[in-house]
């Protein structure tokens, strides 16, 4: 449950995040977005706080944030790609997209480079097989995605910060 790195966390950013749902009941949802829009994921030290401040166990915070695929328990890239491998998607070339960001990247589905430039996701469905294989570079989406271009792509993204969605 801990990044790679192990980095400080200013967990009074969390102190207005508390001081808006004091009191109430059923928050413990928006505490958590809240707190992943703070601090891009969930560190552990931020999820105790929650669990003292709320009165709330760590074990249904973690039951929570694992649940739910919109928290995250790692820290992530600054950019995160989305590759579909969907049957579709898989037949017409994905395995080989995925080879190709190993290579370049060295890093596999669910990882994020050491730099914490790039998390890779491998997803079932985009929701566009005529245009297999499909990938999602932050919001982007890219159809009839080749190596190549896939390539170029994350590395125009993760060089040139200017170039941000």
């Amino acid at each position: 449950m801990c990044g790679k790195l192990d980095e400080a966390v200013d967990i009074a950013l969390m102190e207005p995040v508390f001081d808006k749902y004091s009191g109430r009941k059923g928050t413990l949802i928006p505490v958590l977005q809240q707190a992943q829009a703070l601090y891009g994921y969930l560190p552990r030290p931020v999820l105790d706080r929650i669990s003292t401040r709320l009165r709330i166990p760590m074990s249904r915070i973690y039951g929570v944030a694992t649940f739910y695929s919109q928290f995250y328990l790692e820290r992530r890239g600054r950019h995160v790609l989305k590759v579909c491998d969907g049957t579709a998607c898989h037949v017409k070339g994905t395995p080989a997209l995925l080879n190709a960001i190993r290579e370049q990247h060295g890093i596999g589905p669910g990882q994020t480079t050491e730099d914490y430039e790039l998390t890779l996701e491998v997803v079932y469905c985009i929701g566009s097989c005529a245009l297999a294989p499909v990938a999602v570079l932050d919001s982007e989406v890219m159809g009839q995605v080749r190596r190549e271009n896939l390539l170029a792509k994350i590395k125009n993204r993760t060089v040139n910060p200017a170039v941000e969605q």
